[in-house]
């Protein structure tokens, strides 16, 4: 990888865990002059099948997805606009799907340098139980990874 970057991608999930990822991002993005593609991938809304006797529900999942993707929308543009200084130059993105692959598409799709990522920290069982996006983000991508780690709580 060639330094500078000129384009990173920066997760958030709206955590305070992924706030040191945003604050590195800003922090390389003001020392380059790189872009960041700020990125937030929701997960799909589940539908199950309903038994063939069961009465329809009226409930609208792509309408609904779509309502949140379009406050999500919102909440990332504020982060955006809060969060880096206002020399970083950031595009927003929100996307459906399995954050991992989503990650490793956006990254691919935007040509970035870098992706910056948080990591919540998680080890044994928690991990098993939530899985590792980070990791299966460091497999995955077609660029280097930067894993930032949460600050401990005091």
């Amino acid at each position: 990888m060639l330094f500078p970057v000129k384009k990173i991608l920066c997760t958030t999930d709206f955590s305070e865990a992924s706030h040191a990822g945003i604050h590195v991002a800003n922090e390389m993005a003001l020392k380059d002059s790189a872009e960041v593609v700020l990125v937030h991938v929701a997960a799909p809304v589940p539908v199950l099948g309903a038994p063939h006797h069961a009465t329809p529900v009226a409930f609208d999942v792509p309408a609904y997805q779509q309502e949140f993707v379009d406050k999500t929308g919102e909440a990332i543009e504020h982060l955006a606009k809060t969060q880096f200084d206002d020399g970083v130059k950031v595009k927003t993105r929100v996307e459906v799907g399995y954050a991992a692959d989503e990650i490793a598409r956006i990254a691919e799709d935007e040509g970035v340098d870098l992706i910056v990522i948080s990591t919540h920290g998680h080890t044994g069982f928690q991990r098993f139980l939530l899985g590792s996006v980070t990791e299966r983000v460091i497999r995955y991508a077609p660029c280097p990874v930067l894993s930032v780690r949460a600050p401990a709580k005091a």
